[in-house]
């Protein structure tokens, strides 16, 4: 049974995750909202209650105002993910700032950099 119930709370993360990314993309039109944003990963809680967002912001003017105006949307978004997604509850929406991918690109610029260094030693 609780095989059955995790792959059930696996398909409802995912729907959450793909309707929340179209919501945030096009329909919120909150002004503190910047730059591309991405949901990475949705946590929704057993009892429906809860859904932890995972976003991840780039190219944006101010990453905490971003963040900031997503929480003061989250209202907005709830409602308009109970239009979409039929379930008995709506989970009360919490967003978390991912930031693996920024992490990533860092980590990335950094083993660019020591390529240049070592084919720069290489060619001397």
């Amino acid at each position: 049974m609780a095989n059955k119930n995790n792959n059930r709370m696996g398909r409802i993360d995912e729907e959450y995750r793909k309707e929340l990314s179209n919501i945030i993309s096009y329909k919120v039109k909150n002004p503190n909202i910047t730059g591309m944003i991405s949901v990475t990963k949705v946590k929704v809680t057993s009892d429906l209650k809860y859904a932890k967002v995972f976003v991840s912001i780039l190219n944006s003017k101010d990453i905490n105002k971003t963040l900031e105006g997503l929480k003061q949307s989250a209202g907005f978004i709830r409602t308009e993910l109970a239009k979409t997604i039929n379930l008995r509850n709506t989970p009360e929406i919490i967003f978390e700032l991912d930031d693996s991918l920024e992490y990533g690109a860092k980590i990335d610029a950094i083993l660019k950099d020591i390529m240049k260094d070592t084919k720069k030693e290489e060619g001397e």
